[in-house]
């Protein structure tokens, strides 16, 4: 019981990140630029890569699909700690890719974002890493 609810726990702990990084990213200004000028020159240039789009839209683009990561990443892990817990504790693969995936989003978190990203993520990561030792020593 203890396993499902550190795994479920630390599954809408990356939910509710996610899920707050979507509405953040579509009904607020958090992630507009603080200089309007350059607000602005994201809106009409184009990356290097291509000129279908622009750098505003591929950011938006960006923050709504790691957001939806976030949230998918919770939906499968949290399901599977609460109706499957027996089939993910057995599968290797399944326990090592999500440490592998909350520790990739710790490290960015550390590297390239800001606190509260990182401690949510961190309070995520230690819950699997708890549940799955307690899982596997008992």
């Amino acid at each position: 019981m203890i396993v499902e609810v550190l795994l479920s726990v630390g599954s809408i702990t990356i939910g509710i990140l996610g899920f707050v990084h979507f509405l953040y990213t579509f009904r607020t200004n958090k992630f507009e630029p603080r200089d309007e000028k350059l607000g602005l020159s994201l809106r009409e240039v184009s990356p290097v890569l291509t000129s279908e789009t622009t750098m505003w839209k591929a950011w938006i683009g960006f923050n709504a699909s790691h957001s939806l990561g976030a949230m998918l990443f919770a939906a499968v892990f949290g399901y599977l700690a609460m109706f499957e817990l027996d089939f993910l504790l057995s599968s290797p693969f399944l326990v090592a890719l999500s440490l592998v995936t909350l520790s990739s989003y710790l490290v960015l978190a550390r590297s390239y974002w800001f606190r509260i990203p990182f401690l949510g993520i961190s309070v995520s990561t230690v819950l699997f890493a708890a549940g799955y030792i307690l899982a596997y020593v008992s």
